[in-house]
């Protein structure tokens, strides 16, 4: 048995990947319909000036500045909030520009951790985690990996765009996409120069 074969054998299931994209994006989405209630807005603002408090003084200008910035249009934001995680849950579920998703969705989520949740507060009394948007940011970075080394998605949006669009690869996957091999049961034509034997003069 060639390497090749071998190689071809021993392939894991393209399956497991896509699974997991969907596993998480259906997470995302009854997270994005927790921000749709109104209780949501109605404590957006107070849950952000809860997590100022106590806060080491060195971490005090960063949250300052969080809260005079969304103080003005709070409600503006918990909207844009609610509409960002439930796109981040419908590219998930669907496959929708992949890596475009990973990427947005780790910024997004390191910015919930930073603000919302505080950073974890690991150095506040009573503190008993770290925060939930980072173990996101790191789930997201992992399947930007599993993008890397896995190749195209065969059950997402991507795997088809990618077909009728010639630059849709740049916004989907982490790198381009290999040519489809060749079929392997057609066999290769002989070169004429050596069908053609050398004659005696």
């Amino acid at each position: 048995m060639s390497q090749e074969q071998q190689a071809r054998a021993w392939s894991a299931p393209v399956w497991p990947k896509d699974t997991l994209r969907i596993a998480f994006g259906v997470i995302w989405l009854i997270d994005a319909t927790l921000k749709w209630l109104p209780g949501f807005r109605s404590s957006y603002m107070s849950v952000i000036m809860g997590e100022a408090q106590g806060q080491p003084g060195w971490l005090r200008p960063w949250f300052d500045f969080w809260i005079r910035f969304q103080h003005p249009d709070a409600m503006f934001l918990a909207y844009l909030a609610a509409v960002i995680e439930t796109l981040i849950a419908v590219a998930l579920i669907i496959g929708f520009a992949r890596k475009l998703t990973y990427i947005s969705a780790i910024a997004f989520s390191l910015l919930i951790w930073g603000t919302a949740e505080g950073f974890g507060g690991p150095y506040t009394s009573g503190a008993s985690d770290i925060g939930t948007a980072i173990i996101y940011a790191v789930v997201f970075a992992g399947l930007l990996m599993l993008s890397y080394y896995g190749g195209p998605a065969r059950y997402s949006a991507d795997y088809y765009l990618e077909k009728k669009i010639s630059w849709w690869w740049r916004i989907a996957e982490t790198r381009r996409p290999a040519p489809a091999d060749a079929p392997t049961g057609a066999a290769p034509a002989a070169p004429e120069a050596q069908a053609t034997l050398a004659r005696p003069a």
